[in-house]
C-alpha cells in the first residue's frame, strides 16, 4: 500500500502504513498551492488550480496543435474556463468564455472542434449570483473551439419550454448529431432529444424518445417511480444509444432510424431509487458497461447506492455480473464509515467520455468519484470481483462558495487524459486536482 496524507486538519492517524506529507506535490509557481488535508493511496498529487476562484465542475478535453486544453464549466458563474494542461504540473487558466446571463451552464462536451454546452434554469442557491425568477436561457449553445483561445459562437438551440430546466448532461461524439437530455413542453421529466447540427447556426430536432407515462400532454399517466428523468445519453455504439434514465434505470435504444428511436431494453438495479442510473461507461471490447447510481441525499438518509458491472453481450438482455466495493475509511479517523463523515456519500461520475480521442480508453482501471469519499480507482480485470487499488480525498474546502452545500468534501467529476493524468473536480466548492495513479495495476 502507498498511502499519503496531506497536512491534515484531523487528529494524527496512527498506522505503520500512513504518514504525514507536509509538503505534498506542490508543483511550481504557476500552479496554485494544493489545499491541505488531502489523503491518497497509490496516487501522486501532481497539481491544483482554483480556476481563478471559480470552482470547476464538468470538464472536457480538446487539443490545438501541440497544446492540450481542459474546458470546465462552473456552478457559480455562467461560462467556461479554458485551462492549458499541456504541462500537468503547471495548469494555466488562459481564457474565460462568458455564458448567457443568469443561466446554468454546468455541462459541457467537445468533439470535432465543437463545444456543446447545456443551458438551463439556475438553481435558487445563495452564492451562485443567479435567480431562477429572472430571465434565463433553456437549451444548448455551440462554440467553435478549434482555437480555444479564440472561441467563436456557432449557434444556439432552445427547447420549446422556456420556463423549464433546459438541458442537462448532453453527449456529442462528433459528426452530425447531438444527443440531449432535454426538458420539453408537455413532458414529466427530461426526455431524449436528437439534434442535427449539420449547420450549427440552425440546429434542428430530428428525433425524440421518452419513457411511457412521461408525455402527460399526450394523455399519458406518469409512473409512480420517484424520478423518471433522463440524466444523460451516455454514448452511441453503432446503432445503439445507452441512456442513464434515473429511476427508470439503464435504457438502450436502436437509433438506426434517427427519427424513430426504438426500445431495445431497460435494466433497473435499485428499486425506488431517485437516481438508480446516473452514469453508464463503456468497455465495449469486453462487452461490458459500468453503471452507477447517484447519491442525492446527505448523510445516507436515502436508498442504498450502487456501482455495477453489466454484461451487454446481448443488448436486449443486459445483466449484472459484479459490484464495486463500497469505500471504507482507513483506521484512526473520527468516523467508521463515510455516512458519518457528513455531506453526500455515494457514487457520481466515471471516466466516461471514451469517444474523446484525448481521453484514456477503458482498460483494467475504472475511476469513480464518491462525493465525500473522494475518487476511487478500481481494478476490473476480473469483471465479477472489482477491487479498489487507489484513492484520493481532498481536504475540506478552504472557501465555501455555496453555503447550502455545506463545508463538506464533494468530489464530483473525473476524467483521465490519454497520458494517464487524472482530473478531479470539487464541484461547487473547490477547483481541479490533477493526479496520477501510481499503483501496481496497469491500465
Amino acid at each position: 500500500m502507498n498511502l499519503h496524507l496531506g497536512t491534515f486538519r484531523l487528529p494524527r492517524v496512527l498506522s505503520s502504513v500512513l504518514f504525514i506529507s507536509l509538503v505534498g506535490f506542490l508543483g511550481t509557481s504557476n500552479a496554485d498551492p494544493i489545499p491541505p488535508g488531502w489523503s491518497a493511496q497509490n496516487m501522486e498529487v501532481v497539481s491544483y488550480t482554483s480556476v481563478d476562484g471559480k470552482p470547476g465542475f464538468k470538464i472536457a478535453l480538446t487539443r490545438a496543435g501541440d497544446r492540450l486544453y481542459a474546458i470546465t464549466a462552473h456552478y457559480s458563474v455562467p461560462g467556461w474556463s479554458v485551462i492549458d494542461v499541456t504541462d500537468p504540473k503547471n495548469p494555466k487558466v488562459v481564457k474565460f468564455i462568458p455564458g448567457p446571463e443568469n443561466t446554468n451552464t454546468v455541462q459541457v462536451d467537445i468533439a470535432d472542434g465543437i463545444m456543446v454546452a447545456a443551458l438551463g434554469r439556475p438553481e435558487n442557491r445563495e452564492g451562485t449570483g443567479m435567480d431562477p425568477k429572472k430571465p434565463y436561457e433553456a437549451g444548448v449553445i455551440f462554440f467553435d473551439v478549434k482555437d480555444p483561445l479564440n472561441p467563436k459562437e456557432l449557434g444556439r438551440w432552445h427547447t420549446d419550454n422556456p420556463n423549464g430546466r433546459g438541458t442537462h448532461r448532453n453527449s456529442y461524439s462528433g459528426g452530425r448529431y447531438v444527443h440531449l437530455a432535454a426538458d420539453m413542453k408537455g413532458y414529466d421529466g427530461d426526455i431524449y432529444v436528437i439534434l442535427d447540427i449539420i449547420d450549427p447556426a440552425k440546429p434542428v430536432e430530428v428525433g425524440r424518445w421518452w419513457i411511457p407515462g412521461q408525455h402527460v400532454a399526450g394523455g399519458e399517466t406518469p409512473q409512480k417511480d420517484p424520478n423518471i428523468n433522463l440524466h444523460n445519453p451516455n454514448f452511441v455504439d453503432g446503432n445503439l444509444v445507452y441512456l442513464s434514465y434515473g429511476d427508470a434505470g439503464m435504457v438502450i435504444l436502436d437509433i438506426s432510424d434517427i427519427s424513430k428511436p426504438k426500445f431495445v431494453s431497460q435494466t433497473k438495479f435499485q428499486q425506488r431509487h431517485r437516481f438508480d442510473v446516473h452514469t453508464v461507461s463503456p468497455a465495449l471490447d469486453r462487452k461490458l458497461v459500468y453503471v452507477n447510481s447517484e447519491s442525492v441525499i446527505s448523510d445516507c438518509k436515502g436508498p442504498l447506492d450502487h456501482a455495477t458491472v453489466v454484461d451487454i453481450s446481448n443488448p436486449a438482455k443486459p445483466f449484472a455480473v459484479g459490484r464495486f466495493p463500497t469505500p471504507v475509511p482507513p483506521p484512526g479517523l473520527p468516523y467508521k464509515n463515510y455516512c458519518d463523515k457528513g455531506g453526500r456519500f455515494g457514487p457520481h461520475n466515471m471516466n466516461q467520455l471514451q469517444y474523446n480521442p484525448n481521453v484514456q480508453k477503458q482498460g483494467n482501471l475504472v475511476y469513480l468519484t464518491w462525493f465525500n469519499a473522494g475518487l476511487r480507482v478500481y481494478d476490473v480485470s476480473d469483471k465479477r470481483m472489482p477491487r479498489e487499488v487507489g484513492s484520493f480525498i481532498a481536504g475540506l474546502p478552504e472557501k465555501v462558495y455555496i453555503p447550502s452545500y455545506g463545508n463538506f468534501v464533494r468530489m464530483e467529476d473525473v476524467f483521465v487524459d490519454n497520458r494517464g493524468y487524472i482530473y478531479v473536480t470539487g464541484g461547487a466548492q473547490q477547483g481541479i486536482y490533477i493526479l496520477r495513479y501510481k499503483g501496481p495495476v496497469k491500465n
